[in-house]
């Protein structure tokens, strides 16, 4: 018996859990080394055999994923591996990191598909995008990274139909970014994943930045934005508050509170606001955008807030008259989003209307929840099997396009 019964459910979020070495196993010789192990394999590092304090090597990592690819594939492990897939989170889950595993996990949870993120890079491949102490981009090192990250992705999807991979584009440098999208779409991208926020230099609504759109826009595949990939959310004088630092979801330091939680959706909503007044939307019909893990109960205000600058900034701005329909319009047309099982579904849907939202695990993440199904069904409570339906799997279904048309 899955944990999810319905007759159709897609994932709009779900993620793979990469070993620290990961990037680096799938980047090109000229720029391998200069990928650092990320600083969460210390934490890995202290039930291996590292010595105390030291920085783990690459063996060292190798010995402890073998220890734990043991571990998954023991009887022990396996016996309840069903019953209990949506409690084990992180590297203690089924198919958190070996792929051979994932198919299981979807039949298990009862989904048709999952959109697959990666864990720990958005931030990395963000950073790489922005200028260095010499007030350049390394432009090698952002697409060399992407490229690994990308490589990474699809090798870990390729092993079944249903897992679709998102593959990133730095927008930083406008031939490259272009470059980079047919590349994704060429290795089998089932949707390209962009920074949320501001690209360095320009903004993301550029013209020159066209030809990225169109590529997703005629492949049928979505823009995806996630979050994580911003820097900083806030201002971190706001954690200085002379109290003590309290644990995030997993118990450490590495994640969202309370504070930095509030911040989620801003990004999100600067880029999206700034691509419909300049017409990105309105120029390319067909393509679809997914908001990824930034929560959905901004929406009303926002749909509100763009609806009072048409009517404060539409008769001075040219760009606001041209456009062809209104921005509520183009967002009910063209972008898709997912909520935290935290959040009011059903209030959210009254008031942005049954087509928007998404259905999401955030599989094997903790913040994901153990139950995510049952909250949102709470919260949709009397609402129409019509608008379940759009929830659980026709609103994914138009968000991806190509990309799950053999899947339906």
């Amino acid at each position: 018996m899955a944990y999810i019964e319905r007759r159709r459910v897609h994932d709009a979020d779900a993620h793979i859990m990469e070993p620290p070495t990961w990037l680096r196993d799938h980047a090109d010789p000229d720029i391998r080394e200069r990928l650092k192990i990320p600083a969460y394999a210390n934490e890995l590092a202290q039930t291996g055999d590292a010595a105390a304090g030291a920085a783990p090597s690459p063996d060292d990592l190798d010995a402890i994923f073998a220890r734990l690819a043991d571990r998954h594939r023991s009887e022990e492990f396996l016996s309840d591996e069903a019953t209990d897939v949506m409690n084990r989170k992180n590297f203690a889950a089924t198919g958190s990191f070996l792929a051979e595993d994932r198919p299981r996990v979807l039949d298990y949870i009862g989904v048709d598909s999952q959109l697959l993120f990666n864990t720990f890079h958005n931030s990395r491949l963000y950073e790489w995008e922005q200028p260095g102490p010499d007030g350049r981009v390394d432009l090698d090192l952002a697409y060399g990274a992407a490229r690994a990250h990308n490589r990474g992705m699809t090798e870990f999807c390729s092993v079944d139909d249903r897992l679709l991979a998102t593959c990133y584009v730095p927008l930083v440098d406008f031939d490259r970014a272009s470059a980079m999208a047919s590349e994704a779409i060429e290795m089998g991208a089932a949707a390209l994943l962009v920074a949320s926020g501001c690209p360095a230099g320009h903004s993301p609504s550029h013209r020159s930045l066209d030809p990225v759109w169109r590529q997703a826009e005629e492949a049928g595949i979505p823009i995806v934005f996630h979050v994580g990939g911003t820097g900083a959310l806030i201002d971190p004088s706001y954690f200085d508050n002379g109290l003590p630092i309290p644990p995030d979801f997993h118990g450490g330091a590495e994640n969202f509170r309370s504070v930095d939680y509030m911040a989620i959706p801003f990004p999100p909503m600067q880029t999206l606001a700034t691509m419909i007044f300049d017409g990105v939307l309105d120029r390319h019909p067909q393509l679809r955008v997914g908001v990824i893990e930034q929560g959905c109960i901004w929406l009303p205000s926002w749909l509100k807030q763009m609806d009072s600058a048409m009517d404060a900034f539409g008769r001075h701005e040219e760009r606001l008259r041209d456009l062809s329909l209104t921005p509520r319009e183009f967002v009910e047309r063209q972008v898709r989003v997912t909520p935290y099982p935290t959040e009011d579904v059903g209030w959210v849907t009254d008031q942005i209307g049954p087509d928007i939202l998404l259905f999401n695990t955030d599989y094997p993440h903790v913040e994901g929840g153990r139950r995510p199904f049952e909250r949102f069904e709470r919260s949709l409570g009397d609402r129409s099997e019509a608008i379940r339906d759009r929830f659980y799997a026709d609103n994914f279904i138009d968000l991806m396009g190509s990309a799950v048309h053999s899947l339906v």
